[in-house]
């Protein structure tokens, strides 16, 4: 496929908007970026039918078939339980320690979250469950030992395969010694990179060939990289240590580019040329028009002024182009259907309380103990 630069800068950038409707505005910004994707937020859906009907006419908009995104993990990351009602968080499911639940918990998110339109699903947090991001991360982790964290990123991932939903692996190079919200700020990671390999990079290294795209943090690693910069926008972290040592050839994602923790590192238009720069394929900015403006343009004037970028933009657009090419996920299409969603949501329920009733008997033997 034959694209013009404006077209394939379109194909790095994934985007957020405000709304729960294709406004003619949302309209004119699909047709004029044709981005990668959109992502959707609990700001963006009332309903079931009125989030598949978004979904579908955002992707009638598009040209090439897009990543139709949401962040659905369970719990404290539950993007649709105003009307799906609540999923399960990641650490009540690993702790009732049937790793067929684990499985299941995939497959029930990414049933729903397909029955609704989407095909891509921000999950699992593969981020090791450590005291210092305790109070950030809380029930999206599961474990401090990196196998079992591998083992139900796994399983969730196997789960949403089942439902024809892409997965992707969070937060590279790890947010479990993280004591700082990125949403909000920079965090410092004080580890030496001796004990992440071991540790927070194992889950990576374990799953390496099972994970369709990887998104990369905003946490800065002074002791591996002696700088003040996030992951995010990290040649070391992105090109050197994931693409290289690691050897993942999956698709690589930025955390949402409007985070407290990367503004802080430059404006969004800096910011989206250098986590291009550094390796990435695609970049998130999930929600202010002005902001997914000039990340695109950003973006499109320094391809025009500098051909080792516009090079470097073909590479990671071909990389985008050719795993959209085999994603039959991409291109499933199905319509709105009341009786499924509900189904979907009784046996989500009746799920959760399996869950819960397992979590009372589990205590009332250890108190009996």
């Amino acid at each position: 496929m034959n694209q013009t630069l404006r077209q394939q800068v379109g194909q790095l950038l994934i985007m957020g908007f405000d709304g729960t409707s294709l406004t003619p505005n949302l309209e004119s910004m699909l047709r004029e970026l044709e981005p990668a994707g959109v992502i959707l937020f609990a700001r963006n859906t009332e309903s079931g039918p009125q989030t598949h009907a978004l979904l579908s006419a955002c992707r009638q908009k598009l040209a090439c078939p897009p990543f139709l995104c949401v962040d659905m993990e369970g719990g404290s990351v539950d993007r649709l339980k105003r009307f799906m009602g609540p999923a399960p968080s990641a650490a009540a499911v690993f702790n009732s320690g049937n790793k067929p639940w684990f499985l299941r918990h995939g497959g029930l998110i990414g049933a729903e979250c397909s029955a609704l339109g989407f095909n891509t699903d921000f999950a699992p947090s593969i981020d090791l469950a450590l005291p210092n991001s305790r109070q950030v991360l809380g029930s999206r982790t599961v474990s401090p030992d990196p196998e079992q964290v591998a083992e139900y990123g796994r399983l969730f991932l196997e789960g949403l395969g089942t439902a024809h939903m892409l997965g992707c692996a969070k937060h590279f190079p790890g947010l479990g010694e993280a004591t700082l919200d990125t949403h909000n700020e920079l965090p410092a990671v004080q580890k030496s990179f001796e004990r992440m390999w071991v540790e927070d990079l194992a889950p990576y290294r374990i799953l390496c060939g099972k994970l369709p795209m990887i998104m990369i943090s905003h946490a800065n690693y002074p002791a591996v990289t002696a700088d003040k910069l996030p992951a995010s926008i990290s040649p070391h972290w992105i090109t050197e240590v994931l693409r290289n040592q690691i050897g993942y050839r999956g698709l690589i994602v930025s955390d949402d580019l409007e985070m407290g923790a990367a503004l802080a590192a430059g404006s969004i238009g800096e910011l989206a040329v250098a986590t291009v720069r550094a390796g990435a394929n695609l970049v998130l900015v999930c929600r202010r028009e002005e902001m997914v403006r000039q990340a695109w343009e950003a973006l499109l004037q320094r391809a025009e002024r500098d051909s080792k970028f516009a090079a470097r933009v073909a590479e990671a657009v071909n990389h985008v182009e050719a795993f959209k090419k085999r994603a039959p996920e991409l291109t499933k299409q199905s319509s709105f259907s009341v009786a499924a969603v509900e189904k979907l949501r009784l046996e989500m329920a009746k799920f959760t309380a399996q869950l819960e009733e397992e979590a009372q008997q589990k205590s009332g033997r250890a108190l009996s103990s």
